[in-house]
């Protein structure tokens, strides 16, 4: 994919940041600029993660200093507070909170950019409100219910959620980081292999008997076990674009991705570095935010 160069924000721009009351939760989210100094051909542009914080777009957003940027904590996630007492959010629910989130925003539709849990959630959203999305480009869904080796996908998955609820974050996060990172299909004997040290990820090997845990104890096993509507999403008006970062080739996230992209009968879109591309520093992790952001800007411009 050529790239052109994006125009990153080098002054502080104004930020505002609001909340909303939505069934079970207070949603907190921030604007970038002006809500009405978004014009037709460069619309509001949403970022959407989960369980990624506002906090992961910080750098992305400095790219789109041309139309305003609107990013939010997810339900049950840093600065939104979950009221309903649930312990598991669904991507329905989430996609019925970014569908609200855009409504309160009263600018028409939106562009939607969202990144893994959040780009499930951004495909269950597009399901059932197309018309409040111009162009949604969806980053490394991770659903292993795509997979043709779903069965070990998702028992891998029920493993790291039943050793978070045995012994607590580091060893359950250890495994969920190895399996992110495998390469090439599962077989039925990857959960009998020997677990991962923590310690070799800096995790703890201590059980601070906490089990809130956005990640593993919410959106785990329900993101990684949802089912597109298919039907729904390719008769949907919204521009849906599928993409997968180049270093990410063979893992699950991206091979998840590239089923998508086959079932809708479009291209995958391959973006530059990894499943966190677009992070420049955020959570002491950098991939290739000026590359990802000129990824993005094309795509986005190719309406």
């Amino acid at each position: 994919m050529t790239t052109s160069q994006s125009p990153r924000q080098t002054t502080t721009t104004r930020l505002e940041t609001r909340t909303l009351q939505v069934d079970g939760a207070t949603l907190t989210y921030d604007i970038r600029g002006d809500l009405g100094e978004a014009h037709p051909d460069r619309p509001v542009l949403v970022l959407a993660g989960s369980p990624m914080d506002a906090q992961g777009f910080a750098t992305l957003a400095t790219f789109f200093a041309d139309r305003p940027v609107v990013t939010y904590d997810p339900r049950g996630v840093e600065r939104s507070v979950r009221t309903d007492g649930a312990s598991e959010s669904t991507p329905d629910l989430h996609a019925s909170d970014l569908h609200q989130l855009i409504e309160a925003l009263d600018v028409g539709a939106v562009d939607l950019f969202a990144s893994s849990g959040g780009a499930v959630n951004g495909l269950a959203l597009v399901a059932t409100h197309p018309d409040q999305v111009r162009t949604y480009v969806a980053h490394e869904p991770p659903l292993a219910e795509v997979l043709p080796d779903r069965e070990h996908v998702l028992a891998a998955c029920s493993d790291i959620t039943q050793t978070y609820q045995r012994s607590g974050m580091g060893r359950a996060m250890a495994k969920f980081i190895a399996l992110v990172g495998r390469k090439g299909l599962l077989t039925a004997s990857y959960v009998d292999e020997p677990a991962p040290d923590p310690t070799a990820f800096g995790l703890p090997t201590d059980d601070d008997g906490s089990r809130d845990d956005a990640l593993l104890g919410q959106n785990l096993r329900t993101c990684t076990g949802y089912q597109p509507d298919f039907a729904a999403l390719a008769a949907a008006s919204t521009r849906i674009v599928i993409a997968a970062g180049q270093e990410s080739d063979g893992e699950i996230a991206a091979r998840a991705a590239a089923v998508v992209a086959q079932r809708l009968g479009t291209e995958i879109a391959v973006f530059p570095s990894n499943h966190g591309g677009f992070l420049g520093g955020e959570y002491g992790m950098t991939g290739d935010p000026d590359g990802f952001a000129a990824a993005l800007r094309q795509v986005l411009a190719t309406h």
